[in-house]
């Protein structure tokens, strides 16, 4: 089962490594891992995608509140969050099925960034269903390549903490 994490961490040298480093030394997988600064001065906030059933879950966080520079691990699983991803996506798109290609585009509310002869590298952001449902749809076409940033997620609002 996929399971997103919120990790608060001490911004200091080696805190991703340790953070990996558990994971890897646990046999656990991250799918995805976003780290940036937060509001306060001196944290960075971690989101950490990875699988894994409750039992599992439970183990990553309880070894996360371990860490030294961990201050706070919140799992998303049973809260309501807005949740993103961004994707670059180029599609062998030639005269023939450009105009195929762009109607997807449309639908998906994907933004066209570069194009080529015989491709075209899209833009898309949404939640991960929506990133594999394009990536689904334009496959049919020849996807070249594609880079992901992975899941950010927040807390929607009017939630209890």
């Amino acid at each position: 089962m996929r399971r997103v994490l919120s990790v608060l961490v001490e911004n200091e040298p080696g805190v991703l490594s340790r953070v990996a480093g558990l994971f890897s030394g646990r046999g656990f997988n991250i799918e995805s891992l976003n780290v940036a600064p937060s509001l306060e001065d001196g944290l960075s906030h971690m989101t950490i995608t990875t699988t894994g059933d409750s039992s599992v879950i439970e183990q990553i966080v309880k070894q996360l509140r371990k860490l030294v520079t961990v201050v706070k691990v919140v799992d998303y699983e049973g809260i309501t969050t807005v949740e993103r991803e961004m994707m670059l996506i180029k599609v062998q798109a030639d005269d023939t099925r450009r105009g195929e290609v762009l109607r997807l585009a449309d639908i998906f509310r994907c933004k066209v960034v570069d194009v080529g002869l015989t491709d075209l590298t899209l833009e898309v952001s949404g939640d991960h269903e929506k990133i594999q449902a394009v990536i689904g749809l334009l496959a049919r076409f020849g996807i070249r390549e594609f880079a992901r940033t992975g899941t950010v997620a927040l807390r929607r609002s009017m939630q209890p903490e």
